[in-house]
């Protein structure tokens, strides 16, 4: 699980204000098809937030703590029933170019419309 500094956290709060939740999590729990999902969406975004229906609020600090263990996310607010999660983006190898770059062609002029040769 990450660990952010206060300031960071506050600045992922302050980013993830205005985003809705992307992941519901309904009455059957924190199934491996919602981890999946919390995963693509941590992939794709990086700042997430996250539902969780149900009265119990030792279930969803739970729930905090189970999604930041698996999917090495950081925790950042909880708020309610609206958890809030960070993960940075992986790092992409980018693979060396293996064909050659053709020469750029010459940029054609462009064309000059009536209204340019009126004064």
């Amino acid at each position: 699980m990450l660990k952010l500094t206060p300031s960071e956290r506050g600045a992922h709060r302050a980013k993830a204000h205005h985003l809705e939740p992307v992941v519901i999590i309904g009455d059957a729990g924190l199934t491996p098809a919602v981890l999946r999902e919390i995963d693509v969406h941590l992939k794709s975004r990086e700042l997430i937030k996250i539902r969780v229906h149900g009265d119990d609020r030792a279930a969803r600090a739970g729930i905090m703590q189970t999604v930041c263990q698996e999917l090495n996310a950081a925790p950042v607010q909880e708020i309610g029933k609206i958890l809030v999660v960070y993960r940075p983006k992986p790092v992409e190898t980018s693979e060396p170019e293996t064909r050659k770059s053709s020469p750029r062609k010459s940029v054609k002029a462009r064309r000059r419309t009536k209204r340019s040769y009126q004064g």
